[in-house]
């Protein structure tokens, strides 16, 4: 599946459950479904934004952005990220002015059963995206797969605590699950910021992958005599990974930019969208002290003890 027809699927659901939530809010007049319709509302710009984005990403480089339109993830991941902090800020005040109000909660079952409808929809959906999210890389995609998550959890949170308002009739457990529910989000909004900052920043890509990258490079460890100066960074779901190898100098040009070539497609194949920038370095030509002068073709061409001026 596309990402723009997966972010169109999390569009349509949003809508959904956004209309649901506010109608079936309204006639219960509980704080926490309609707590729950805000959350929604926002997710549903989430999703708006993160379509765009997904959109403008896969923008081909031009003049202008000759490294591309990828960071359009980054930002569309941050303003999510926002628009949850404002959620769970509106969430937390609607719930403190319904727990000093103490008002009444009415037509507890279809309160119950939208919230019950409202988990099997995101759970559908979340899958769909993170599933989609994993194989494109969408920094867009998994943030929005990230909300629908919360939002699974949020429901079966509210229904919990609409379960016991109707069973012993005490209102006050419905702006306190709506409280829960905030401090739930709010999490979700610092993880999902920072890391959308992390890319806009030009951050390094996570440990394991770099590990990856190692991993790959020791594949070819006969014909390097040293691997130095990896760098790493994400725009949307694209990797920009830069590093110097270190080859015998009477190597001609044309094997060594072959090798480069070679281990470019390599690291290209394991990942799933890079652009990958090789700078090869001479040896300083000391064949008896070469990690490699079992291997090297040009093994014994240098001077022994000193660097060849």
């Amino acid at each position: 599946m596309k990402k723009t027809s997966a972010a169109g699927i999390s569009i349509a659901s949003n809508i959904t459950l956004v209309l649901a939530k506010l109608f079936v809010g309204l006639l219960t007049n509980s704080i926490s479904i309609i707590s729950e319709a805000i959350h929604s509302t926002l997710d549903l710009v989430a999703a708006v934004m993160a379509y765009f984005a997904v959109r403008g990403s896969q923008k081909p480089p031009d003049e202008g952005h000759p490294f591309g339109h990828g960071k359009f993830e980054n930002i569309s991941g941050l303003f999510e990220g926002l628009l949850i902090f404002v959620a769970a800020g509106i969430i937390f005040y609607e719930s403190i002015e319904k727990i000093i109000t103490k008002s009444p909660v009415e037509n507890l079952p279809a309160g119950l059963a939208v919230m019950a409808f409202s988990a099997v929809v995101n759970i559908f959906v979340s899958r769909i995206l993170t599933r989609v999210a994993k194989e494109s890389g969408s920094v867009a995609l998994e943030a929005d797969a990230a909300h629908l998550t919360t939002d699974v959890y949020s429901c079966v949170g509210v229904f919990g605590g609409l379960a016991v308002v109707y069973i012993t009739g005490n209102t006050v457990f419905d702006p306190i699950t709506a409280c829960i529910v905030a401090i739930f989000i709010t999490h979700l909004a610092y993880t999902t910021s920072a890391k959308s900052i992390g890319g806009l920043m030009d951050a390094s890509i996570s440990k394991d992958d770099e590990e990856r990258i190692r991993t790959i490079i020791k594949k070819y460890d006969t014909e390097l005599v040293d691997f130095h100066g990896l760098r790493t960074r994400s725009s949307g779901n694209q990797h920009h990974i830069d590093m110097h190898i270190t080859v015998s100098k009477f190597r001609s040009l044309g094997d060594v930019h072959i090798l480069c070539d070679i281990i470019e497609t390599d690291i290209d194949s394991d990942f799933r969208d890079t652009i990958v920038l090789i700078h090869p370095e001479p040896c300083d030509a000391v064949c008896d002290k070469c990690r490699i002068k079992d291997y090297c073709p040009d093994a014994g061409r240098g001077n022994k003890g000193n660097p060849l001026q």
